[in-house]
């Protein structure tokens, strides 16, 4: 097979053999053999675009497989040398779980219960918990780097965290240059790694290797986020999180086991604070990939300049992923948000704010189009248009109960008597994370964003 290209007056051609290796024939007839292009994990922006080589080890490492091998090895050892298995769940796994079983979220949280019980788990948890912690954290960083503003031109705008594809493009493609502004709050898969290798170990009387930590994420760039060195205890030598496995695959386990999820027996749901079970799952206000822009806007606005928010008023802009929210007085913008969704959003954000004209206090920004809920690990559905699937998905995580962050019940205590207080030192260590701009070898084949 051969492939012309042409540009302008030359012409360069290329041969495909019949294994597949390439060859460059130049004008006058000289064939060169072409070195098939390779993309390392280093390479990765974690997009979710595609899985490289080196990725599928990882992903290997982080699976149900690995999940079904840690609950099969526990049937075969004595009980006192098993692993804890603690199973972490997040609501817009959940919400797209519920879609494809036509439940509603509590009755999938108390099924999914049962079944990982079933398969051997010991509790199973809902990250919605921990989110409690990334939001409150996130609102008070805001209000700090906002009145600090004078001091440092790199305080605003503050960038959120939550996205582990967003925080690798901005590590590997731009660095220093961007890292200063991305909120250092830890997202609530990885607080909710600390809780439960920290204050639930204390709890159990175990030390923290002892427990298997299990997260089900909507998205694969979740297993690059708890694989970061950030999030391993090395005296303990164990990860936050030991294994994430996506929504696609608990569906693939629930398949493989041969069992309905609607037909299971609902079992009642684990509280990670005390022992006593909760009734129904909840959850927070403003929309599904964690409501950072609205808990933060409401806050700093009552917390900054007296104003109570009730309701926040989206301006969308030049596409539905990228919205703005403004705080105004007597004509003058006192706040100044947005939220930015997709590669294509983000990259135009970033941009502005190299060229010094970015005009935001705070910006929302994931790398998924519609954010979480629409996540790579997501279940989709061949016979329902994405579009409207999505839609079901949004209405189901919309129907949970929403609570404000600081009234949940435990997250007070907690800040007392597990975190030694708001702001203290343990709150710093376990409730937020710091990034690093990634070095990258100068190539003359390297895409510039």
């Amino acid at each position: 097979m051969k492939v012309d290209k042409r540009q302008g007056s030359g012409m360069a051609k290329i041969h495909i053999e019949d294994d597949g290796s390439y060859f460059q024939i130049s004008q006058d007839g000289g064939t060169r053999k072409l070195e098939k292009a390779k993309i390392s994990l280093d390479d990765c922006l974690a997009c979710s675009g595609c899985v490289t080589s080196a990725e599928t080890v990882l992903i290997t490492q982080q699976s149900h497989e690995e999940l079904r091998k840690v609950l099969d090895a526990n049937k075969t050892v004595v009980p006192g040398q098993q692993k804890l298995v603690v199973i972490s769940v997040s609501p817009q796994s959940r919400a797209s779980l519920a879609v494809r079983f036509q439940m509603n979220p509590t009755d999938t949280a108390r099924k999914l219960t049962a079944f990982f019980k079933k398969l051997g788990a010991h509790y199973v948890f809902d990250t919605a918990f921990s989110r409690n912690f990334s939001l409150l954290e996130s609102q008070r960083e805001f209000v700090r780097r906002f009145r600090g503003q004078a001091d440092s031109k790199q305080a605003l705008p503050v960038l959120t965290s939550a996205c582990p594809g967003w925080i690798c493009y901005a590590e590997k493609t731009h660095g220093s240059a961007i890292i200063p502004y991305i909120s250092t709050a830890r997202s609530p898969q990885q607080v909710m790694g600390s809780l439960v290798k920290d204050f639930f170990a204390q709890q159990q009387h175990v030390t923290p290797d002892k427990i298997y930590h299990v997260t089900v994420m909507p998205c694969y760039d979740k297993k690059l986020e708890a694989s970061r060195p950030d999030f391993f205890n090395q005296e303990q030598q164990t990860r936050d999180v030991d294994c994430v496995v996506t929504t696609g695959e608990v569906f693939k386990l629930l398949e493989e086991e041969g069992v309905l999820l609607s037909e299971l027996e609902p079992a009642p749901l684990d509280g990670l604070y005390s022992s006593v079970s909760t009734q129904e799952p909840t959850s927070h206000r403003g929309g599904g990939s964690g409501g950072y822009l609205e808990h933060v806007f409401r806050h700093a606005a009552q917390e900054l300049f007296g104003i109570h928010v009730d309701e926040v008023t989206y301006r969308p802009l030049r596409n539905k992923d990228f919205q703005e929210v403004t705080l105004e007085s007597e004509g003058r913008v006192l706040l100044h948000f947005a939220v930015a969704y997709g590669f294509r959003n983000i990259q135009n954000l970033v941009q502005k704010l190299k060229r010094g004209r970015c005009p935001y206090h705070y910006v929302e920004v994931m790398a998924c189009p519609s954010g979480c809920l629409n996540g790579g690990g997501q279940l989709k559905a061949p016979d329902t248009p994405s579009k409207e699937l999505l839609q079901h998905v949004e209405r189901l995580y919309s129907m949970v109960r929403t609570e404000e962050p600081e009234d949940v019940p435990g997250v007070q205590e907690l800040y007392r008597h597990w975190l030694h207080g708001e702001g203290s030192e343990q709150a710093s260590r376990l409730l937020h994370t710091s990034y690093h701009a990634v070095e990258k070898a100068n190539s003359g084949l390297s895409i510039r964003w």
